[in-house]
């Protein structure tokens, strides 16, 4: 596999050129004191060291090697524990924590940079930090302040870790139907009892204590999803002046056999009367929960962004070095036995088509990012603004970014051919850990539903109307002869997906099937549509500094492919959306 590289270049591009986040960071109060554009430079330099020196030589061990499990206990693959003591002495944990109880308070276009970094570097290593960033997340917004000042610094310091503990055996996706049960205590806890499958990092020899959010139900709850409450449930009891008292209640009964992300340790956690306390309001358990799961899922996204980088810099130094036939139109390095494969157009495809995903799913999960950052940060109407497409744009990262994630990583597969099937070339390894971005969090199909259903249609469409105006002020202001190629066309993508949306909501309107029939159609082409907008933004800027760097030459060539070759993707799965939902549901079960 190629040695892991961080584009520093390509983030400091978007960051400052393309979304002028240090004006930002500027402007705002809770920002400017501590952030400005030499700080984040130096934070993303030195998490690049980070990725590159300490995390991704541990990946091939860890994927050969795995987690071992014995008598209740998970032991990490060789490097893991240095590797976190690493990163938790660095402070990478906390980067985007609550400054009040230890964090960095860092923005999300800071630390979304830094989920690249670190899922480029090592997928598997990455939920470790990431779950315990999640579950961080929820407690500072959620838990009492007492909770807050014993949990959250030894959380940010990575002395302790986080879990997210959702999914029973028979209840997946249909959180109303857990049977875990809580029981209160006369002392303010409660006792949990019951059984949590596929739970990430419920059980490792990382942390010294590890933190299960743990939904649950009391006795007396209302049925369904409105009975869920909330519990810290911490692996080690703490006592009152913080330090570790007795075990608690909470044991790992087995860990999972998986297709990938071998090093991360996927748990059942079994609960038999285990101390917790409550998070928020009895029976607002999802709510609370719901603050880290769409912390997640945008970071699902950024998993699947990474490994199509990663697959496309594999994919990209094997073609460059790999001699392998002509050129059609003639040899190009006549004095070699054999071209490169890089003289082949098929090949030239797939790079192209990975380059320009990838880098356009980057710029997307900064802009989201941004939104994200307005909601926190801003105020009045650009705050509300931030809120409302960072609510329509959660479901979108995740199965977009993933959806392409695996496309780029299979695409890296084949351009390395016969080595790209074999362990020795690590290339299958992307595919394999890439896969399981498309599943967790809430499958893709299960996002595709929750954008098309509570962000497009229980709102009559006006979060992407939103988006469209954004979109259509950006097109009106870049008027100009050079950017033609590219305002014309997104112009006409814009209408096309006003219609299309329009067409769904009113074929829903007289029934109601006609959403699941349309979701995945519907998410990609806002997808394809959304990513036309990053690379208009990005060839405005590569247009103005084209003379500078070729680096600019390599961004506008990239955009026009992107144009030409990408986008009219669209055209089928609209198509494909606008057929209705009979073709689905006019075959009886028991002719399938």
């Amino acid at each position: 596999m190629a040695d892991y590289k961080v584009n520093l270049k390509d983030m400091d591009f978007l960051l400052y050129d393309v979304f002028k986040a240090d004006e930002f960071w500027a402007q705002s109060p809770q920002l400017s004191e501590n952030l400005e554009r030499e700080t984040a430079t130096a934070i993303l330099q030195e998490c690049a060291k980070i990725g590159e020196q300490v995390l991704a030589p541990i990946s091939r061990d860890g994927d050969e090697i795995g987690v071992t499990y014995k008598d209740g206990e998970v032991t990490t693959p060789p490097g893991f524990k240095e590797a976190w003591a690493t990163y938790a002495e660095g402070g990478w944990v906390g980067l985007g924590g609550d400054i009040n109880y230890g964090g960095m308070g860092m923005p999300k276009m800071l630390t979304a940079l830094q989920e690249e970094i670190v899922c480029g570097a090592d997928m598997s290593f990455s939920l470790y930090p990431g779950l315990t960033a999640g579950a961080a997340l929820s407690i500072a917004k959620h838990a009492t302040d007492e909770l807050k000042e014993i949990y959250l610094p030894k959380m940010y310091s990575g002395e302790w870790s986080g879990t997210m503990c959702l999914t029973e055996a028979h209840s997946g996706t249909d959180l109303g139907i857990i049977r875990t049960k809580a029981v209160p205590n006369d002392g303010g806890s409660y006792n949990l009892s019951g059984s949590k499958i596929f739970i990430t990092g419920g059980e490792q020899d990382l942390s010294e204590n590890i933190v299960h959010l743990v939904l649950a139900k009391l006795p007396d709850a209302p049925a369904g999803s409105r009975g869920i409450s909330l519990f810290i449930v911490p692996k080690f009891k703490v006592n009152a002046d913080g330090s570790l008292g007795d075990r608690n209640g909470v044991s790992c009964g087995s860990t999972e056999h998986k297709m990938g992300i071998h090093a991360s340790a996927t748990c059942v956690m079994n609960f038999d009367d285990a101390e917790g306390y409550l998070v928020g309001e009895v029976n607002k358990g999802l709510a609370c929960m719901f603050t880290m799961m769409n912390f997640e899922r945008i970071g699902v996204g950024i998993q699947g962004l990474s490994a199509g980088i990663r697959s496309y810099q594999n994919a990209l130094e094997y073609a460059k070095d790999r001699l392998q036939g002509r050129g059609l139109s003639g040899a190009k390095t006549p004095n070699k036995e054999a071209d490169s494969i890089m003289v082949h157009g098929d090949v030239r495809r797939m790079l192209l088509t990975m380059k320009s995903l990838n880098e356009g799913n980057r710029a997307l999960a900064l802009y989201i990012s941004k939104q994200l950052d307005l909601s926190t940060y801003a105020q009045g109407e650009a705050k509300e603004v931030g809120t409302a497409l960072t609510a329509l744009m959660t479901p979108l990262a995740k199965a977009f970014f993933t959806d392409i994630g695996l496309e780029c990583t299979v695409l890296g597969q084949q351009v390395l051919g016969g080595h790209g099937y074999i362990r020795e070339w690590g290339q299958e390894q992307l595919v394999r850990d890439a896969r399981i971005a498309q599943i967790y969090e809430g499958t893709n199909g299960v996002q595709a539903m929750d954008l098309i259903g509570r962000k497009l249609a229980a709102n009559r469409g006006e979060f992407m109307k939103l988006f469209g105006k954004e979109i259509s002020e950006f097109i009106s202001a870049n008027q100009t002869a050079e950017m033609a190629e590219f305002i014309e066309p997104l112009a006409q993508a814009v209408r096309d997906l006003d219609k299309f949306t329009t067409t769904i909501l009113m074929s829903a309107s007289k029934d109601p099937e006609e959403l699941g029939s349309a979701a995945c159609d519907y998410l990609h082409v806002f997808g394809y549509t959304a990513l036309a907008y990053m690379w208009a933004k990005m060839a405005k800027v590569s247009l103005e500094k084209l003379d500078t760097d070729e680096f600019y030459k390599s961004k506008l060539l990239t955009a026009r492919f992107y144009y030409a070759r990408i986008l009219p993707r669209r055209l089928s799965l609209m198509a494909s959306a606008t057929s209705g939902a009979e073709h689905l549901f006019n075959i009886d079960d028991e002719l399938f």
